[in-house]
């Protein structure tokens, strides 16, 4: 058993004080000599005396929040511990470069996005989920959690004005410290999602090597073009002199060359994006371990339950009283 708020406990001798006062209208009459003993009602005054202790005493304990501890039981089923890491540079906010477009008409990216990992999340019940966004710079969203509520919120919380900037290093090692934190369940993976690449520095590119192997973890990229953008599968393609490669190819290059699982993706209209993300819910379905949290059982609502059980009673016992007659 364990309470909320503990110091409350500090106030329950108060809970006495019912028990040291006493009843001022005993005290009316001229003379209470003249009056015989009345063994009953000083039963019956001690026994209101001793409800108004109880009373007290339930409100204090349900006050201080009494509840038993949550448990935790291992599982066993299929799924991977998964962190969202999501672009919301202002370009997110454009439609695709496809020229037809399925699903609806005239979707941007940014909301074909939430649409489709929104579907995706509420399709895997064992997975556990975290969630990073990124412009300029990243913003930890939600850390690795079985609780589906807080993952949906955090997906329909992403969106909203951004910058024109796509910092995706600093989104992969902050999306990357998630998994740091977080006993290995035995499939890991993150799922980059953005509408083009950005240039890292070595050191970055480094950390991001070294982490992605460290944590073993899965990285999946899902590119949404950008009208006239160069394909990164396009293996012809050739810059123009003295010009480097677009971001997306150069980024694409440099995850090639990771020693660890990677998956690139490109879609260019919703249709091509639900594809993208239906073959990672495929691949990522590897037996895990995770904990069930089983919650522990609040006893507030009992303790609030037996006090206004008392004061009705002490209530009742008021409204039947034989006033004091002078």
């Amino acid at each position: 058993m364990s309470f909320t708020h503990a110091w409350l406990l500090m106030l329950l001798p108060l809970s006495l004080v019912p028990l040291l006062l006493d009843r001022q209208h005993s005290r009316s009459y001229s003379w209470l000599g003249l009056l015989p003993r009345d063994r009953i009602s000083d039963l019956l005054g001690i026994l209101l005396k001793i409800l108004a202790a109880l009373a007290l005493c339930f409100m204090l304990l349900g006050a201080a929040g009494p509840a038993t501890d949550a448990q935790y039981i291992e599982r066993i089923g299929q799924g991977a511990q998964l962190v969202l890491v999501i672009d919301r540079s202002a370009s997110m906010d454009e439609a695709f470069s496809g020229a037809e477009a399925s699903g609806v008409a005239g979707e941007s990216k940014a909301a074909a996005a939430e649409r489709l990992i929104t579907r995706f999340v509420q399709e895997r019940s064992n997975d556990m989920f975290g969630m990073v966004t990124f412009s300029n710079s990243a913003m930890h969203a939600l850390p690795l959690t079985d609780n589906r509520e807080a993952i949906l919120a955090a997906i329909r919380a992403a969106g909203g004005a951004a910058l024109f900037q796509t910092n995706i290093g600093s989104g992969l090692t902050t999306g990357l410290a998630q998994f740091d934190k977080t006993p290995d369940s035995g499939s890991r993976a993150i799922i980059l999602l953005s509408d083009g690449g950005g240039r890292m520095g070595a050191n970055t590119q480094q950390k991001i090597r070294d982490w992605l192997e460290r944590m073993n973890v899965t990285l999946y990229w899902i590119v949404l073009r950008q009208p006239g953008a160069t394909s990164i599968f396009d293996t012809s393609y050739v810059p123009p002199e003295d010009k480097p490669l677009p971001p997306a190819l150069e980024l694409n290059d440099f995850f090639k060359t990771l020693r660890t699982s990677y998956q690139a993706y490109e879609a260019e209209d919703p249709k091509s994006l639900a594809t993208a993300i239906e073959d990672i819910n495929r691949k990522e379905k590897k037996p895990i371990r995770y904990q069930e949290e089983i919650p522990g059982r609040d006893f507030a609502p009992y303790c609030y339950l037996l006090a206004a059980m008392l004061l009705s009673l002490l209530l009742l016992a008021k409204f039947i009283e034989v006033r004091t007659w002078h």
